[in-house]
């Protein structure tokens, strides 16, 4: 039996196993996503952010 027709009988056959696994997918992309561009920013902006001068200030 293929992976495809594996996935096909077990999520794609029913609407709220469909539904659940595009929620559930949605939701994992999003954090990944704000993880991700998080990171990005951060390591663009290395010295210019609070948390790299607060020291210079308080």
């Amino acid at each position: 039996m293929s992976m495809w027709a594996s996935v096909n009988r077990n999520i794609f056959k029913r609407t709220s196993t469909f539904a659940l696994a595009i929620a559930s997918g949605t939701f994992f992309f999003e954090r990944t996503f704000d993880l991700v561009s998080v990171s990005i920013f951060e390591r663009i902006n290395k010295g210019k952010l609070w948390n790299d001068i607060k020291d210079k200030y308080q």
